[in-house]
């Protein structure tokens, strides 16, 4: 299930526009940033940091996040 929702992710960060992919606001992105919060705490934890970090991705913020 973790590679099946990795390689989903993957296929969002190809195929997305790039207005999106180019606006967002932290490093790493924050698709990369669910990617490997999954790889770090699991496939709900990290889904549920990764929609945290979507909820975040508006100024003020920004700048380098690590899960």
């Amino acid at each position: 299930m973790k590679k099946a929702l990795t390689q989903i992710i993957r296929f969002y960060q190809k195929t997305a526009p790039n207005r999106i992919r180019n606006s967002c606001r932290f490093e790493p992105t924050c698709s990369e940033y669910m990617i490997i919060s999954i790889d770090k705490y699991g496939i709900s934890k990290g889904v549920l940091n990764g929609i945290k970090r979507l909820q975040r991705c508006k100024p003020p913020n920004g700048g380098i996040d690590n899960p």
